[in-house]
């Protein structure tokens, strides 16, 4: 069981533990420590930032770290952590560090890792540096004299990558898009990358001020992008996170296009290309029962991973898959990045719809979903839900209830004290009366006061 980092990084509300400045100062040392007895020698390290308003004192702290056991720190400054992934894999760098807390608020940050592979670091690696932390008793090392080497060129590697990836130049001339850049590290490349295609942009929530990341905005919040889109008779609305590894989209209408749609029409446009290897498209627990089957009906595969783009990656290498993604828009493309890329899914999604023969909105009128409610429960410890002498036996009578028609999936927040329920099924009013049963029993048993 890992003790600092969750399913994305560590993660915590800026300035608190473990996102305390002297235990992100012995982050770094412990990452140096690690990465050169791998190495055999002192690593440089490349570090990014969204836009929240703690990003540069954590990033001064990571430095201080790092320098104190001889590594170099070098400052991207703000970034995407796509872009920070980019950054690591194809620079001169054993590492790179990306500071965010994604889609949450500005208060919250976090710290992902990310190898010379461009992923984030293995389970047993985290552990490594958990021990070497609150085992091993490293000591603070103190504040650096000097803010890190700063270097744009990790940026205008990534932005000539996106630019290349859209063929020719020109392709999106004659669209109007509307993009939610989430006041966050997006802000800045994803206008320039559309535009350079020939789109006309309309950017939205591109105005970060340290403390509006995410606000009402972005992938989480749709309503203001959908609002835009039909007002101004727009083709389509996409929008990204704070930190950009996400994208999601509106029609010309506002209806909601998903991660799942994403998966599904990127599939399309990938097996037609000869580029979906095996027919295998990876998705989690979370994506609708709709999409395996009409992956099924198309000649194509589902398999599940848990959740988590970490988990999902994992289960495209197994599978040697080109294709994977959340639900939530975490997207991975794996022949052309090493992680989800909010601004590159865009961009291969809007390339794909020109090629298609119906409409977006033909497409989504093509979809029903099964009836799908998620409730969040508050919880004051963790248990094996399943092996809970009173919810165990509850999930299975549900399931028995539902009788092979429908999902039931009970999960933790890997970055919050939270316990999520899931169930799926034809009959709406059944899988809502399931759910909500379900989460009223997990609040009387292990819920906070």
């Amino acid at each position: 069981m890992k003790r600092l980092f969750g399913t994305d990084g560590i993660r915590a509300v800026a300035g608190s533990p473990p996102l305390d400045a002297p235990t992100v100062r012995c982050f770094g040392a412990a990452l140096a420590d690690v990465l050169s007895g791998a190495a055999g020698r002192a690593p440089r390290v490349v570090l990014g930032r969204d836009t929240r308003e703690s990003g540069t004192w954590l990033r001064d702290a990571v430095a201080a770290g790092l320098a104190s056991r001889g590594a170099e720190a070098v400052d991207a400054g703000i970034l995407s952590t796509p872009g920070l992934a980019h950054a690591a894999h194809n620079g001169p760098f054993a590492a790179g560090v990306m500071i965010s807390a994604s889609h949450n608020p500005f208060q919250d940050n976090g710290l992902k890792t990310f190898g010379h592979d461009g992923t984030k670091l293995p389970d047993a690696v985290e552990e490594e540096i958990e021990a070497r932390i609150l085992d091993d008793g490293i000591e603070d090392p103190g504040q650096s004299s000097s803010p890190p080497l700063e270097d744009p060129g990790p940026r205008r590697r990534y932005v000539e990558f996106l630019e290349g990836a859209v063929n020719p130049r020109g392709r999106f001339s004659g669209l109007r898009l509307v993009l939610d850049c989430a006041n966050g590290a997006a802000s800045d490349v994803a206008p320039e990358v559309f535009r350079h295609h020939g789109a006309e942009v309309h950017a939205i929530g591109a105005s970060p001020d340290g403390r509006n990341i995410n606000l009402g905005c972005g992938s989480l919040h749709l309503d203001a992008l959908a609002s835009e889109v039909r007002a101004g008779r727009f083709d389509l609305g996409i929008a990204f996170d704070g930190d950009a590894d996400r994208a999601l989209a509106v029609d010309r209408t506002g209806r909601v296009v998903d991660g799942d749609h994403i998966l599904y029409l990127l599939a399309r446009r990938l097996g037609r290309s000869g580029g979906l290897r095996g027919g295998t498209v990876v998705a989690t627990v979370m994506s609708n029962l709709w999409l395996e089957h009409r992956l099924r009906d198309e000649g194509m595969r589902l398999v599940r991973a848990p959740v988590g783009d970490k988990y999902v990656l994992d289960r495209m290498v197994a599978e040697d898959a080109a294709l994977g993604g959340e639900q939530s828009g975490h997207i991975i493309l794996r022949d052309r990045a090493t992680t989800g890329d909010g601004v590159l899914t865009g961009l291969l999604l809007v390339d794909g719809l020109l090629d298609e023969r119906r409409s977006l909105g033909e497409i989504l009128d093509g979809i029903v979903p099964c009836p799908q409610v998620l409730v969040n429960v508050r919880v004051r410890e963790k248990p094996d839900l399943l092996a809970h002498a009173v919810i165990g036996p509850a999930v299975r009578e549900v399931e028995e209830t539902m009788r092979g028609t429908g999902r039931v999936l009970l999960r933790y927040s890997g970055t919050e004290p939270l316990a999520r329920v899931m169930v799926e099924g034809p009959d709406g009013r059944l899988v809502r009366s399931c759910a909500d049963r379900l989460a009223a029993l997990i609040g009387k048993e292990i819920g906070t006061p």
